[in-house]
């Protein structure tokens, strides 16, 4: 028997000042088995900000400004939130960028149609403020919301996959089989042509590249100690000619420090397996994790030679439509 068609009349805008708990809750159900510990402390952050009547009353203000997931729609059943999708705004080269985000369906109330009418909506909202681009992303091994996504205009632009390293077993890898050596000034235009290569443009209103901490040089290097950044540069080199480079740059307290690798499209096994393993022997005093992000299916078997676990594979789809027209 099929499903009833589904009301609309059950959809109704996220009230940051009442739901946070009740959706951290509902995510953290459906997403229990793929819950990492950045994960974790996000849900445990919502939870902790729903009960905070300082920041609620600045979230009310500030939903359509910030980053975070303060806008949105849920699915609300006999008074229970069964259903949600959070709508986040970005903002890029003076242009408005959303991402859906949380789209979480009760177990019990599945393939009836909610993730469709909640992902509807924020569809709906973001024409509705002029949206340059729409995205959203799905692990790829959840074919069913692929498939809802794809039905609905959403088209696959990028597979990303996140590696990541617990701070636990950094230290002590065997020695790195190729020569280590420090970056220079010269090597900036191959290291620059290679980030783009594995962080392209269109992903940079989500996670823009930091060029400057990643820039080497007498003057980048200046100014990040001026600015206290620490990051760190590893490079391998053939004669003159840069092979492949590694940077790491440290993340707030709690958050994986963030692996940045500039690689040649292939033949740098090797090399980039010699940079990871001396860059866990550097960093072992940090006492942090490590987290790496690369095209899927990029260099897999250096990564995960060097000690790395396979954390997810994103596929980042947009919304094949026109922006909204004033």
């Amino acid at each position: 028997m099929s499903n009833p068609p589904v009301p609309p009349s059950h959809v109704r805008a996220l009230n940051i000042l009442r739901d946070l708990p009740a959706v951290a809750s509902l995510v953290e159900l459906c997403f229990a088995g793929t819950l990492d510990d950045e994960g974790r402390r996000y849900l445990q952050q919502m939870r902790l900000s729903g009960r905070d009547s300082s920041f609620l009353r600045w979230a009310a203000h500030a939903a359509e400004t910030v980053s975070m997931p303060l806008n949105g729609f849920v699915w609300e059943q006999d008074g229970e939130i069964i259903g949600n999708a959070s709508l986040i705004p970005y903002r890029y080269n003076k242009q408005k960028y959303f991402l859906i985000a949380n789209v979480a369906v009760h177990p019990q109330h599945q393939r009836g149609g909610i993730g469709r009418a909640l992902t509807i909506a924020c569809m709906q909202q973001a024409r509705q403020k002029n949206a340059w681009q729409t995205w959203l992303h799905v692990r790829d091994d959840n074919p069913g919301a692929i498939h809802l996504y794809e039905s609905l205009g959403f088209q696959a632009r990028l597979r990303r996959s996140a590696w990541r390293l617990p701070f636990d077993r950094i230290a002590h890898p065997e020695p790195a089989p190729l020569a280590i050596t420090r970056l220079r000034g010269g090597d900036w235009p191959q290291q620059q042509a290679f980030l783009r290569r594995l962080n392209p443009e269109s992903m940079a209103w989500y996670q823009a590249t930091p060029w400057l901490s990643l820039r080497p040089g007498f003057f980048p290097a200046v100014e990040r100690f001026l600015f206290g950044d620490m990051t760190r540069h590893w490079a391998v080199h053939d004669n003159k000619n840069l092979l492949a480079a590694l940077s790491c740059q440290p993340m707030p307290s709690a958050h994986p420090a963030r692996l940045w690798a500039a690689l040649p499209p292939s033949g740098a096994e090797e090399t980039l397996y010699s940079l990871l393993l001396r860059a866990r022997r550097d960093l072992a005093s940090w006492r942090c994790s490590l987290a790496l992000d690369l095209p899927a299916g990029a260099y897999a078997d250096s990564v995960q030679a060097a000690g790395f676990s396979l954390q997810r594979t994103l596929i980042w789809m947009q919304a094949d439509e026109t922006p909204a027209k004033n």
